[in-house]
């Protein structure tokens, strides 16, 4: 049996994207029709880190379809305490439900995951490396809101390095036409070369600013993040970061009336509570939005029969130099590279170094 997953955003096309897209809003529009379309099916969400939205996100969503859940949202609840491998464990689980999302601290996890799954499997989030399902969040969010995923000068603001729905976003944003981002953050806390090597070979526009105030004005969509104290080595190094930039009123009389400000969630002091009553705060109703986004994504994986290309380029005898790196955890996993230039990418964590 063939399975289509999500990993990446991008290993789907836009024109699927679109669809799920206009699928997300019908189901908003009309949610009663949609309240049996995964009757008798079930869904195992496999938290190995914290969660909150995601995790409730995708439990509401597919009860609202009908269907049911299992899986557990800490893995010392699991036999992963016991020592447990990631692919027993999913090919346990993927043989008990219908469909499976996961969210994994070892970048790289949901592509190893679905390689041995025997069902389709979501990303909800693999380290800091990419969390699609946010993305089409944020895509639902901005169609609805401003009407179109084009022509939008877009600002991502805070933690850039780590930031995994920022990593998403910006991927999926440049496969559009004319959209330009302005990347806010410390140089610490800077964009991946990765994701500039993406937007560069996109002729996607963007440029760096360590000033939020500076950016507002030019700005359609703010895409403020959290700095998140779980990817620093220490204390003092989250410190230094965590404060940097806040939104507050002050900032906000210099932006548009129709900016559309967005934040994945959780939020900590980035945004000041005296902007949720500004109706261009857009975070909360993008919270909502992720439950459209899920359940229309949850419709189209299981009424799919594609088979999604997921690595091809085997190289055993390479070592990804990301520690974090799920094949550097789980070392049975096959190693696998694409080559650019003078550099091997790693095909589960994108890491770059040289051959």
């Amino acid at each position: 049996m063939a399975y289509e997953h999500l990993i990446d955003l991008n290993d789907l096309s836009v024109s699927k994207w679109n669809e799920i897209i206009s699928l997300a809003l019908k189901i908003k529009k009309n949610e009663s029709v949609y309240s049996e379309a995964c009757k008798n099916k079930i869904l195992a969400t496999l938290f190995y880190e914290p969660s909150t939205r995601t995790q409730m996100s995708f439990q509401t969503a597919m009860l609202r379809l009908g269907g049911q859940i299992i899986g557990f949202d800490n893995p010392q609840n699991s036999s992963v305490s016991k020592g447990e491998n990631l692919t027993d464990t999913i090919r346990i689980v993927s043989g008990y439900a219908d469909i499976l999302a996961m969210r994994h601290p070892l970048e790289g996890a949901a592509k190893a995951a679905a390689l041995y799954a025997e069902c389709p499997v979501i990303n909800a989030g693999d380290g800091g490396h990419l969390h699609p399902t946010q993305t089409l969040t944020d895509l639902v969010t901005l169609q609805s809101e401003k009407g179109s995923l084009s022509g939008l000068t877009v600002g991502l603001c805070g933690d850039l390095k780590y930031g995994r729905t920022v990593h998403s976003l910006i991927k999926a944003l440049s496969m559009y036409p004319d959209n330009r981002f302005i990347l806010i953050s410390t140089k610490e806390l800077s964009i991946p070369q990765y994701i500039k090597d993406w937007m560069n070979s996109h002729n996607c526009p963007y440029r760096e600013c360590y000033s939020l105030a500076e950016a507002i004005p030019e700005l359609d969509v703010l895409y403020m993040t959290r700095i998140q104290k779980e990817r620093f080595a220490s204390e003092e190094e989250y410190r230094q970061q965590k404060n940097v930039y806040i939104l507050d009123m002050q900032k906000l009389f210099s932006a548009k009336q129709d900016l559309c400000i967005l934040h994945p969630l959780p939020r900590v002091d980035e945004i000041d509570l005296n902007v949720d009553k500004d109706p261009r705060a857009m975070y909360f109703k993008q919270a909502v939005n992720g439950v459209y986004a899920r359940m229309a994504l949850i419709i189209t994986l299981l009424n799919a029969r594609e088979q999604t290309s997921l690595l091809s380029h085997h190289n055993p005898a390479v070592c990804c130099s990301n520690p974090k790196c799920i094949t550097n955890h789980e070392t049975y996993l096959e190693k696998s590279y694409k080559e650019n230039g003078d550099l091997l990418v790693c095909e589960y964590c994108d890491e770059r170094q040289l051959l």
